[in-house]
């Protein structure tokens, strides 16, 4: 690698929006190390993506809902990127049932949240590095949220697991909430190491996104498909936030189409965002 590429880390590059913005990243001559779960979908797209120009793509196998797997590939991660220019937490999920993972958690919160506050935790000295050599602004965390987050009034600090009245989509626009509360207290931690955090809305993307969900939730997604984008379309302005110029000269935003919209007032509550991160570093402190 030579000094002047840049490296980024997508989550879920194995298929739709993840896998779209790693190839517009290796066309524009990055290092992409992607990370995926299911088995044959990765060594697809690994063989999908290294046949773009220049290639240099790898892809890792992590079961995001698993705090230890998530922490296991961050170590491979950091080990093979010591400097780390953009961080696509781009995996995310809606389930059918509740689930709770063998480390205790609701596998909703755990794979669209947790996963991506420890990962990032976990690569902060490797992305502060690259700030250091970069400048002010060229380091990019960006989030996949949704405009699902608008449903949420609030993190439901009594019952983050949703023990009652179990609802996927429901759960799902909790977990996109948190994505954002998440990306605000980020920014505030890291804008004197020149780091910058952004969450972004896809929209409603052509994808295999919906087939775990539950009936009404497939119903939805289903009628608002006449709205629906290509990944590459959505990919757009995750890669424009991870590698233009232009996000870098603020921190903290919420975009889609490559503008800048206003969350709901929930997902604007600075008081809640740090609550939340004090409560995931209690959560995944043993990882």
């Amino acid at each position: 690698m030579s000094d002047t590429q840049r490296t980024a880390i997508v989550t879920g590059a194995s298929a739709g929006v993840g896998k779209e913005a790693a190839r517009a990243l290796l066309q524009r001559g990055w290092r992409v190390i992607g990370i995926g779960r299911d088995a044959t979908r990765c060594v697809a797209a690994e063989a999908d993506l290294r046949a773009e120009a220049g290639g240099d793509f790898t892809m890792l196998r992590a079961d995001l809902s698993s705090m230890a797997d998530t922490a296991r590939v961050a170590r491979e991660v950091a080990t093979l990127a010591p400097e780390i220019d953009a961080l696509l937490n781009n995996a995310g999920g809606v389930v059918a049932e509740r689930t709770i993972t063998p480390e205790g958690f609701e596998a909703t919160f755990a794979s669209n949240h947790l996963a991506p506050f420890l990962l990032t935790q976990k690569l902060l000295p490797n992305l502060r590095a690259a700030a250091a050599r970069r400048g002010p602004g060229a380091v990019r965390v960006i989030a996949v949220s949704s405009t699902g987050h608008e449903q949420s009034q609030g993190i439901q600090w009594d019952d983050l697991s949703f023990a009652n009245n179990f609802v996927g989509g429901a759960a799902y626009c909790h977990a996109k909430l948190a994505n954002i509360l998440f990306t605000r207290e980020l920014a505030r931690r890291v804008a004197d190491d020149g780091i910058v955090a952004h969450a972004m809305h896809p929209g409603v993307v052509a994808s295999n996104f919906a087939s775990h969900c539950d009936a009404p939730m497939q119903a939805y997604m289903e009628s608002i498909l006449d709205r629906s984008v290509t990944p590459a379309q959505a990919a757009d302005t995750l890669v424009w936030l991870a590698s233009a110029e232009e996000p870098g000269r603020s921190s903290g935003g919420y975009f889609h189409q490559r503008a800048e919209l206003t969350p709901s007032a929930a997902a604007q509550d600075d008081a809640q965002a740090l609550k939340l991160w004090q409560l995931s570093e209690a959560m995944v402190a043993g990882f």
